[in-house]
């Protein structure tokens, strides 16, 4: 799933200075959930057009029409993807909500990986929504499918929370509901830290930790500076891997 997320997850070295970043979850960390939402598995948000606006402004996760970030991640071998985030112009509707259309290319030594369109839209407390993404999944530049994709009111699917209004260290929240195929779950875990990476150094950043039930060793923990949005992301648990903002251009 994205946030303006990036899916394969990790990247070049960083100098990363949080401080408050909780330690990294060990073998024994992923017998019991690693995050629990305390909702008892029952997540079915009824949403109403009227409470959601136009502008997605969150400080954690702005996502302006021609905004534009380029990461670079690594993974525990050391290979290389090349991805972009780009907010479009263009928006699409659904549960009766207008959605913003976010495009993420990943590329490794110029051959398309994967090309997706998310869809996000923000309530009028400011909290962004993650309603649904249009995968297609390539291999030696050759498109081999969709898997991945997803639309909120479709087959089950719900919609989830990427980036909340208030985000208070502790908070847990689902970022997405499409059983089987689709479970990501997030966490506050720290604010006000500090963060270096290729694009700059950010500080009053926000840390989170992400968990699927459907990868319950994989733990990733993901940093955002105010008016930029994700900056740093790293695999702490199950895989190894790095990914890190090295250009941002605001809209």
């Amino acid at each position: 799933m994205t946030v303006p997320t990036i899916r394969r997850r990790c990247a070049v070295a960083a100098v990363l200075a949080l401080g408050l970043l909780a330690p990294a979850c060990g073998d024994d960390a992923v017998a019991d959930p690693v995050i629990d939402p305390d909702d008892g598995g029952v997540w079915a948000p009824e949403l109403d057009p009227a409470d959601f606006v136009a502008t997605i402004d969150n400080p954690y996760l702005p996502l302006l029409p021609g905004s534009r970030w380029v990461y670079e991640e690594t993974d525990g071998g050391g290979d290389v993807e090349d991805i972009v985030v780009e907010v479009t112009d263009e928006t699409r509707e659904i549960l009766g909500i207008t959605a913003t259309v976010v495009r993420d290319t990943v590329t490794q030594d110029g051959v398309l990986v994967e090309d997706t369109f998310d869809w996000f839209a923000q309530d009028r407390d400011g909290t962004v929504w993650y309603l649904g993404e249009d995968v297609s999944n390539y291999e030696e530049g050759r498109l081999v499918d969709h898997d991945g994709s997803f639309e909120a009111g479709v087959d089950g699917a719900q919609p989830g929370i990427v980036m909340l209004a208030a985000p208070e260290v502790g908070r847990a929240y689902r970022q997405e509901l499409y059983r089987g195929e689709a479970e990501d779950l997030g966490e506050v875990l720290a604010r006000g830290g500090e963060v270096t990476v290729p694009a700059g150094s950010f500080t009053d950043v926000l840390v989170t930790r992400d968990w699927n039930p459907l990868e319950p060793e994989v733990v990733e923990e993901k940093t955002y500076a105010p008016a930029v949005g994700l900056v740093f992301e790293e695999k702490v648990a199950g895989e190894t891997g790095r990914a890190v903002l090295v250009e941002h251009t605001p809209g």
